[in-house]
């Protein structure tokens, strides 16, 4: 009797904790929004619009830059930040200039404090928005897509091209990518990295280099680089562009 008034007390402990979690957002809104009302005041390039998830019919702000043609990138920041953050912005902005319309989406973000572990709840989420940011850019007539990358925003992508992408993604630019490697994706894939990067990320250099598998897939080392191409955004946006007018036609 008591054995089972104890395993009863332990189910129902966990199926209210299981409830306490899903009530949850995995991702933190409020910090979204301060990301939006800081960037959007000061946006010299592109223009503000907001994409809906299925997924609780959050609205999450992208920045796109339209150029003439067929051909667009999907930019994807990393951990913590929002679409017109350094790097990032550095990509969405010079990418255009070279013929490709951007679309800079936000990411979901966890507190400043956050761990990359805790990230992994907001996987799913961030797919879903990827997935948007396709249908967005395909409504306006662009059909010869990629996916331009960095760091958590590269774990994230690939969550998405390992589920069921649109034929439309036609590349994959994936920057500072760690713990992952490209098993199983067919789409060409530039797996681009600085030589003083992140240690997992210098860590895993072999392993994704032989799981390269599509053609005109490759593996760029940026010297002297950082995790974050300090000083080398130029070498960062020429090695990506060049990748990208090899791959989308």
């Amino acid at each position: 009797m008591k054995q089972n008034l104890w395993l009863g007390l332990v189910g129902g402990l966990a199926a209210l904790f299981s409830l306490v979690a899903f009530a949850q957002p995995a991702a933190d809104y409020a910090r979204e929004k301060k990301w939006a009302d800081e960037v959007i005041p000061g946006l010299v390039v592109g223009d503000p619009v907001y994409l809906q998830t299925p997924r609780g019919h959050h609205k999450f702000l992208a920045l796109f830059t339209p150029v003439e043609g067929h051909k667009a990138a999907i930019v994807v920041h990393g951990m913590g930040i929002h679409p017109d953050w350094g790097m990032v912005g550095t990509l969405r902005t010079e990418l255009a200039d070279r013929g490709f319309a951007t679309l800079s989406i936000q990411m979901p973000v966890l507190a400043a404090d956050a761990q990359s572990a805790a990230y992994r709840p907001t996987f799913p989420e961030a797919a879903e928005r990827i997935a948007q940011a396709v249908d967005f850019l395909k409504a306006k007539g662009y059909t010869q897509l990629a996916i331009v990358s960095h760091s958590m925003g590269s774990r994230m992508s690939h969550v998405y091209l390992r589920g069921k992408p649109d034929p439309a993604v036609k590349a994959w630019a994936s920057l500072g990518l760690q713990q992952d490697d490209y098993a199983r994706l067919k789409l060409p894939i530039l797996d681009m990295y600085g030589d003083n990067d992140l240690p997992p990320v210098l860590a895993g250099v072999a392993k994704r280099k032989r799981t390269l598998a599509a053609g005109k897939s490759r593996q760029v080392v940026i010297p002297h680089a950082d995790h974050f191409y300090t000083g080398h955004e130029g070498e960062m946006v020429e090695t990506v562009a060049t990748f990208l007018n090899d791959t989308l036609k």
